[in-house]
């Protein structure tokens, strides 16, 4: 059986080593873009805030070790073309620009998600940032050293998680987003408003409903954050917006959500047969909906990884959904949710 493997982040890294493990006669064949691979990206801000001081603590896997399983890892190889029909792969290697084939009898797809890019004037400045992968943490740290004024745009898990670490390291700090308050998609307000207070407390810039509608700059570099309500001074932007599945490359040839999250069974197999997807770049079974809906997390990309290898020849073991459970520490609060929020119910109808 030849398995190739897509993208090799939480869903990839348990995919490869339970299917190597199941199988120990499969030929595995992984294709990673980056030059790393089992990047633990929800330990960014404590990387950044200097709470891990060793990068290696954020790895738990690599190269070397999923060759102690008989598994090829391609680092540095970006699959430009998926033909499901055919089974094969166009692979192109991103150090030499050498393009080639490649065929599969299962194809597992752990793309993960890429952060969401907004199309604003003087978005090309230097000075504005994404925070995803180990080298943006890398390139967050190094411009951080030469920024006072910090702002991050996005009061998801991690923004809120960035704007902390950020403080802590004696910065001047904005935080900008949208919405009436912070961690609005995963906190009912009596807990967001405690934490709100904690981050003015601490001296935190709270720009809420506002919308980011451009960015202006001086010797292009950024100097300012344009929104619906005014301008921000800033020596530095972290865009912490959201994420969109990287599904690209199956689309049309699966059934995926509007955003292109692919859908899959309870065994993780997509509406192709031979064709396995886990983590970021799927839609999950949500219990409190029953509904498919798209959750990013990283206990969920695990879970996911591991049934896809235990279903990968025969179904045998039925994902049991989420409940999209998380937790979250922000200064002395430790706060932790599961299930729907009392506003995701009223959204859904529900009592």
């Amino acid at each position: 059986m030849k398995v190739a493997v897509i993208g090799c982040t939480h869903a990839g890294t348990a995919a490869i080593v339970n299917t190597a493990q199941l199988y120990p006669d499969a030929e595995i064949t992984v294709y990673e873009r980056n030059d790393n691979i089992s990047f633990l990206s929800c330990g960014i801000a404590l990387y950044v805030g200097g709470v891990v001081k060793d990068p290696e603590g954020l790895f738990y896997s690599s190269p070397e070790k999923l060759a102690e399983l008989g598994v090829k890892t391609n680092m540095r190889h970006e699959v430009t073309a998926v033909d499901t029909k055919s089974k094969t792969l166009r692979v192109r290697n991103l150090e030499t620009g050498h393009e080639f084939a490649d065929t599969y009898d299962k194809l597992i797809m752990t793309t993960g998600s890429w952060p969401i890019v907004p199309k604003l004037e003087g978005f090309e400045l230097e000075g504005i940032l994404l925070s995803k992968n180990y080298d943006h943490s890398n390139t967050i740290i190094e411009k951080a050293k030469q920024a006072n004024k910090i702002t991050v745009v996005g009061a998801g898990y991690i923004g809120v998680e960035l704007v902390e670490a950020f403080q802590m390291n004696g910065k001047q700090v904005t935080l900008i987003d949208g919405e009436d308050r912070i961690l609005s998609k995963y906190l009912d307000q009596e807990f967001t408003a405690p934490i709100e207070q904690s981050f003015q407390d601490h001296g935190i810039k709270l720009a809420l409903n506002e919308k980011v509608s451009s960015f202006a700059g001086k010797d292009g570099k950024v100097t300012k954050v344009i929104t619906s309500k005014g301008e921000h001074e800033t020596d530095l932007v972290i865009l912490c917006i959201g994420f969109r599945p990287n599904t690209e490359l199956l689309k049309g040839q699966v059934d995926m959500l509007p955003n292109g999250a692919i859908v899959v069974n309870n065994y993780m197999q997509t509406s192709c047969p031979d064709v396995y997807a886990a983590g970021d770049s799927c839609a999950i079974h949500y219990n409190p909906t029953g509904k498919h809906a798209y959750i990013p997390l990283a206990t969920n990309a695990v879970r996911m990884g591991t049934l896809v290898a235990r279903n990968l020849v025969t179904e045998t073991i039925p994902y049991m959904g989420t409940q999209g459970t998380s937790g979250i520490k922000i200064y002395e609060d430790n706060i932790a949710a599961t299930g729907l929020t009392e506003e995701g119910a009223k959204a859904e109808g529900m009592d």
